[in-house]
């Protein structure tokens, strides 16, 4: 989280990466994805690079869940951090900004909503470059190896 604290605002967003499961795997079933997967948090900077991923969890656990469960809003808040999220992260806490929620939206609530989707967009950058190695596209081995390789892939990806 060293990195982190250098930049003047991050990005966080979660993604499901793909495993070969069986129906018996219900915690890896992601009911929003309709697959077995590895739930990840990612963290960018400004550029849209990646700056830090965490250890998968299952495909079942919502992102603010996981999030929760990484420390990364307390973690936010206590380094006097920004963060820009999607609306899965409501009520995160202070220094995680989320869009307003709605459909109806109008005025300045929308401006806000598109310049926000704006700045997201990096953030969704980042997790392309992460999925963009074959490795990640359908993973077959064990769980537990997830993260590892995960963290492989973020070493690489930051040493270019």
């Amino acid at each position: 989280m060293t990195a982190v604290r250098k930049k003047a605002y991050v990005i966080l967003d979660g993604t499901v990466l793909p495993i070969d499961r069986i129906a018996a795997d219900r915690p890896y079933y992601s009911g929003k994805k309709k697959h077995h997967g590895m739930n990840v948090q990612v963290l960018a900077d400004p550029a849209g690079r990646l700056i830090w991923a965490s250890d998968a969890l299952p495909g079942a656990v919502h992102d603010l869940t996981a999030a929760r469960t990484h420390g990364i809003p307390a973690a936010l808040t206590s380094g006097d951090i920004k963060c820009w999220a999607d609306k899965a992260y409501q009520g995160a806490g202070a220094a995680v900004r989320v869009p307003f929620r709605g459909k109806n939206l109008r005025g300045w609530h929308r401006r806000y909503n598109r310049d926000h989707a704006k700045i997201r967009s990096l953030g969704e950058r980042a997790i392309a470059t992460l999925k963009c190695w074959r490795l990640l596209r359908k993973l077959r081995c064990s769980t537990i190896r997830i993260t590892a390789v995960v963290r492989a892939i973020l070493a690489l990806e930051l040493a270019t």
